[in-house]
């Protein structure tokens, strides 16, 4: 037995909303404002589960179409990256990233008392402030990786910061559909 308390903690989904133009694909940020976490900061159309009822891929769809106003159709959500994350004030998370390329409707401030901009930028050059959260799963995102640790320190501002990196990629295994067996040999006969 580990011993202790359970770990326990939220789970949040956030919006790659995708278009591809001939300069390279751009992704839909919102700026937060008011009196939320991360006010200025550039980030994600995201939220949580609202409980045990609702799925990650359920979570998404709502999120969107009360953060942005586009529906999406569950079919059209692609899992992008896992983030396990730890904000500065020592409190984790766990997010799951979607990349949608098809919607209904034009995306748009529909939440203004938490969001005071929204716009389209190019996924390689992406707007400061940006929430380090956030970037951290864009970053995995652009990289091709499915999950990374995300663990702030006390004292690391909410803002991404360049010179303080903290995201660490987990290595995928091979999704090839070969097979390939492999023996191991011990003892006297070993080579």
């Amino acid at each position: 037995m580990s011993g202790g308390q359970r770990h326990r903690e939220a789970i949040d989904v956030h919006l790659i909303l995708r278009r591809d133009r001939a300069a390279g694909p751009q992704v839909l940020l919102s700026r937060r404002a008011g009196d939320v976490y991360a006010s200025g900061l550039w980030h994600l159309p995201s939220g949580h589960l609202d409980g045990p009822h609702e799925d990650v891929v359920t979570a998404l769809c709502r999120e969107a179409r009360e953060e942005t106003g586009v529906v999406i159709d569950r079919a059209a959500a692609r899992f992008a990256v896992t983030v396990h994350h730890r904000g500065p004030g020592g409190r984790s998370r766990t997010g799951v990233f979607f990349e949608v390329r098809t919607w209904q409707g034009d995306p748009g401030i529909r939440e203004p008392a938490v969001c005071d901009a929204m716009g389209w930028f190019a996924l390689d050059d992406l707007p400061e402030p940006i929430v380090a959260y956030c970037r951290a799963g864009l970053d995995s995102y652009r990289a091709g990786e499915q999950l990374a640790v995300h663990f702030q320190e006390p004292g690391d501002a909410i803002a991404h910061d360049p010179a303080v990196d903290r995201r660490r990629p987990v290595p995928s295994t091979s999704t090839s559909t070969s097979t390939s067996t492999s023996t191991e040999t011990t003892g006297p006969d070993a080579a």
